[in-house]
């Protein structure tokens, strides 16, 4: 009898499941199929063909795709690869605390019959990939300018504290700040604009908004202090390269292929004003489809040109660590990294780390999550790169060490010791 088992059943959307087939014929082709669909109603689906070996098993682990999505051995690679019937649709969880992703994995008899309407699988299961343990704590916040939702872990603390951003999409975005909170921090995951009553568009880098909102995270009792994190991604992340520059309270900073200097919207704080470099939309490429490339709208990062809207790093008294992708199609962030990197020793600074990973995209999230390669941004499709086995693997080793930075500088997580 062929049996399916995915193991964990139940987990953390960041935690690696183990899918295994038996009771197969020796040799026999078959399909592993994932489907998973969102909150909207949007079908994601990935299939991988695989051979069983003589004793009529399927072990991910060790048993090597033949096609499908991906080939080799790739344990995660059914969750890595889900795609959207829905052009350009993005994969978001929304409710990450009373709600996981169901991905229901099936298996099917030789590669051509999982596609067939009406076929049935000789086999499946279904995992649970969830964005939050249990008695985590949600709650939305509305005080004084600030807008976005903090989240705390159980227990009584104190612990770290960080603020979550995201770029130039705008609205709020939880998933992240709701899996790190999992691991033991204070998280507010702070909206920018577009979100409730912030306006619409970023007409201006108001730094003594996240000063605020910093003030507003250390005066809670689960959260340790002195020093708090920051990470951000794309906007978020030359927001949170601002924020470690100007701002006393963020001693630990996360910047995920984002610019290194304030473009699009000036930067105010109190009496710093930083003009910004004006996107270049002219530079825009557009393919045969209509999908739009940002990369060159930037600008060069070493243009000198610009070196009055060039973030001050060597101001911070803080440690920043770079995170980006070597196939980012937005922007050149290796380079815009580098260049902040080499401004910070020019001044006798040595509190900047990277991390690069080749053929890695602008979309550098948690693991598990799918490669997104274009999404819209103000109903534009956007590509954003990567490769997806190398891509996930950027995922996997920058969270880990995400968490392992953010501990040494902000002591350790899910613990009241300093």
């Amino acid at each position: 009898m062929v049996h399916l088992t995915a193991t964990p059943k139940s987990a953390l959307e960041d935690s690696p499941v183990t899918i295994y087939a038996s009771g197969l014929a020796p040799s026999q082709l078959v399909t592993l199929h994932a489907l998973l669909t969102d909150e909207s109603g949007v079908k994601f689906e990935a299939a991988a063909f695989y051979q069983a070996n003589d004793a009529g098993i399927v072990d991910v682990e060790h048993a090597s795709a033949l096609g499908g999505n991906y080939t080799g051995v790739w344990p995660m690679g059914l969750f890595c690869t889900l795609k959207p019937e829905k052009m350009f649709h993005r994969l978001i969880k929304r409710d990450v605390i009373n709600s996981p992703f169901h991905v229901q994995i099936n298996l099917f008899d030789s590669p051509t019959l999982y596609s067939l309407p009406g076929v049935a699988p000789l086999a499946t299961c279904t995992v649970e990939r969830w964005y939050a343990v249990p008695g985590m704590e949600r709650f939305p916040i509305k005080t004084g300018r600030i807008r976005g939702t903090l989240f705390l872990p159980p227990g009584p603390g104190p612990f770290p504290g960080v603020i979550d951003m995201f770029g130039g999409s705008g609205g709020l975005f939880e998933f992240r700040a709701s899996l790190l909170a999992s691991k033991g921090f204070v998280v507010l995951a702070l909206a920018l604009f577009a979100f409730d009553d912030l306006p619409k568009k970023l007409a201006e880098v108001d730094l003594e908004y996240f000063e605020e909102a910093c003030k507003l995270l250390l005066k809670h009792p689960k959260v340790r202090g002195p020093g708090l994190g920051a990470i951000g991604l794309s906007k978020g992340s030359e927001i949170t390269l601002a924020m470690c520059t100007f701002l006393e309270q963020i001693v630990a900073a996360i910047c995920i292929n984002g610019a290194t200097r304030i473009t699009g919207a000036p930067l105010r704080f109190h009496d710093v004003h930083i003009p910004a470099v004006p996107y270049m939309s002219e530079r825009t490429l557009i393919n045969d489809m209509g999908v739009m490339s940002t990369f060159h709208v930037f600008g060069d990062p070493e243009d000198e040109r610009h070196q009055a809207s060039a973030i001050p790093l060597e101001k911070a008294q803080g440690h920043v660590l770079f995170v980006v992708g070597e196939d980012d199609h937005s922007m050149n962030s290796k380079l815009f990294a580098e260049t902040a990197i080499a401004r910070a020793k020019q001044h006798g600074k040595n509190n900047c780390t990277l991390l690069s990973y080749p053929k890695a995209g602008h979309l550098i999230q948690t693991p598990g999550c799918t490669l997104c390669c274009i999404s819209p941004i103000g109903g534009k499709p956007l590509v954003w790169g990567g490769e997806a086995k190398a891509h996930a693997k950027a995922q996997e080793h920058s969270w880990k060490e995400i968490q392992k930075f953010l501990e040494l500088h902000l002591g350790p997580a899910g613990s009241s010791s300093l």
